[in-house]
């Protein structure tokens, strides 16, 4: 085969591209499944948890559950700034373990609300973020100029989530939910498209990794905070 063909040069790029694209498909898929399996265990935890009087009247009826529901934000901040520094298989160790976490914060859904508003709000939930979570995959707009609007948004919503522990107030509380879902709609789009664009072919196993892992976390706190936001509009008070 004569390398200086034109048609040889183009078939090597072609090669290349593909070769690219399928390890491209590989690590989106390996961040799904992760997220996936996450929310399994989540549910898991937060059912079990949720109806078992034994394990959430010692919880959620003592000091102990302030300790629960601020627990998956330290787990947050720890990702964020140990995640360079822990190998592949700790950061996944610590991902399941956060889920495992969120699910106890969780389960005071299951205190509040009936299990068929809740089951039908995760499919709402999941129909949005996946049709979001696709956009932010196949468009070849570039999000990265929205992406400093929304998280100004999500600290908003979260000062406000704050202030509204103390004040109680339900016209707050409505606002906050209205912003919170479009915030977060808006963050699975551009957490996709940056997780894609992050995707490197030459990363060794173990970067690739810690990235899936990553990544997966930021598409799972936005799934679960979509989830928890439209359960204020759908869900059906026991």
């Amino acid at each position: 085969m004569n390398p200086t063909n034109p048609r040889y040069g183009y078939g090597a790029a072609a090669g290349s591209q593909a070769l690219f694209d399928e390890g491209l498909r590989r690590h989106m898929l390996r961040v799904y499944n992760y997220m996936g399996i996450g929310l399994v265990v989540t549910g898991i935890v937060a059912l079990i948890v949720g109806t078992t009087p034994a394990l959430y009247v010692p919880i959620f009826q003592s000091p102990l559950k302030w300790v629960v529901m601020l627990a998956p934000l330290a787990f947050v901040f720890f990702f964020s700034f140990r995640i360079q520094s822990m190998s592949a298989g700790t950061a996944q160790m610590m991902f399941w373990a956060f889920c495992a976490v969120m699910g106890l914060s969780l389960a005071s859904v299951f205190l509040v609300f009936t299990g068929t508003s809740i089951a039908r709000t995760f499919f709402i939930a999941a129909t949005m973020f996946g049709a979001t979570s696709l956009y932010g995959y196949t468009t070849k707009r570039d999000l990265s100029n929205i992406g400093s609007f929304l998280m100004m948004g999500l600290f908003g919503v979260i000062i406000a989530s704050i202030v509204n522990i103390f004040l109680g107030s339900s016209a707050l509380q409505f606002a906050i939910s209205v912003i919170g879902i479009v915030v977060f709609v808006g963050l699975t789009a551009w957490d996709t498209q940056n997780i894609k664009e992050q995707y490197a072919e030459n990363y060794d196993q173990e970067s690739q990794q810690k990235l899936a892992v990553f990544g997966a976390l930021s598409l799972y706190l936005n799934f679960v905070n979509i989830f928890q936001l439209l359960l204020n509009f759908t869900g059906e008070r026991e």
